[in-house]
């Protein structure tokens, strides 16, 4: 078990192949503020309102020099046809193995109709621009969240 991720902390490393056949790390993000956001599945309604809503603040988050990126286990083609269906403007990530939803503590038992399983819990994490944990959200509700994040954003 991983220990409890708390702000403060350095921010857990990330290098992971993108949709569009790039990459994205947060070492080669050094300098800039992050958003970097864990969901469970590409086109299911919640994540799909979420993407959206990332998408549609793209600009306010580029002005508060922040980048946002998107973390699933969906494969990178995955993430190529969901960008592509829903013209979603951030980096979608894809973490297959699952090593950085368990470094962040995201990869969760969770209970559907009395089964359980194990899943990515929806989760924000603002990286400062020294790579250090600044703000972190679990168990995230879509609805007003990213309006949240922005906030958090723009008051750092």
């Amino acid at each position: 078990m991983t220990k409890e991720l708390k702000a403060g902390d350095p921010a857990p490393p990330v290098d992971l192949p993108t949709a569009g056949g790039g990459r994205v790390s947060l070492s080669a993000l050094k300098g800039k503020r992050v958003v970097l956001y864990f969901y469970p599945k590409d086109d299911t309604p919640g994540c799909t309102t979420q993407a959206l809503n990332f998408t549609e603040k793209a600009k306010q988050f580029a002005a508060a020099k922040a980048v946002v990126v998107g973390v699933s286990r969906d494969s990178p083609a995955k993430h190529d046809k969901f960008a592509a269906k829903r013209g979603l403007n951030l980096i979608l990530a894809s973490d297959e193995d699952g090593a950085v939803c368990q470094r962040y503590g995201v990869w969760v038992e969770k209970i559907l109709y009395g089964r359980t399983y194990m899943g990515v819990e929806r989760a924000t994490f603002v990286i400062d621009e020294n790579g250090r944990l600044a703000r972190i959200w679990r168990k995230v509700k879509v609805a007003g969240h990213v309006d949240e994040v922005l906030k958090e954003i723009k008051a750092r």
